[in-house]
């Protein structure tokens, strides 16, 4: 009786060192982060990981210029529209889509795919594409953002994607159509 005890005991000694249960869950270095918008009956979400600079030069070298980038860290940047919305002057489709961009100092390539799910842009495929269009850079002098950020600023049927990054600011104008009867 005592030796069995004694082997219980051990093994409740011993077992947490083993338990996968016992592992903490870390936060991601990037995390997930969705910015959104509405207007009447049309949502807007776009779903992206946040990488941060942590003391790195960003543009022309953590993000090279002139080379497809998935707009964010981890998986592929998502845009989902539940209705047709017209995106600089594109009318685009109600459904889910990824945003790649191809960064330059003075001009960005904003590309919105159909592929989806995708890890980073390593399977981006232009053939893929909806559609391509470039926005100037606008560089900050007040302000310098840690966290790769996409906000929506929108004045009721018009929402401008901002995406900003350092000393970076990008706009990609986003128009809601109105709801048909």
């Amino acid at each position: 009786m005592f030796k069995n005890s004694r082997a219980f005991f051990l093994f409740l000694f011993f077992a947490p060192l083993f338990a996968p249960a016992q592992d903490t869950v870390k936060p991601r270095p990037s995390p997930l982060t969705i910015a959104t918008a509405r207007y009447k009956d049309t949502y807007l979400k776009i779903t992206y990981s946040q990488p941060h600079k942590r003391g790195r030069e960003v543009f022309g070298g953590l993000v090279p210029y002139g080379k497809v980038w998935r707009t964010g860290a981890n998986e592929a940047t998502e845009l989902t529209v539940t209705r047709d919305v017209v995106v600089n002057g594109f009318a685009l489709k109600a459904g889910t889509y990824s945003i790649f961009t191809i960064p330059d100092k003075d001009k960005w390539t904003i590309i919105i795919n159909q592929d989806t799910g995708l890890w980073g842009s390593y399977n981006y495929n232009a053939k893929q594409d909806v559609t391509r269009f470039d926005v100037p850079v606008q560089t900050l002098t007040d302000v310098v953002f840690e966290a790769f950020t996409i906000t929506v600023e929108q004045k009721n049927k018009v929402a401008d994607l901002v995406f900003l990054w350092d000393k970076i600011k990008v706009v990609v104008p986003v128009q809601f159509n109105e709801p048909k009867p």
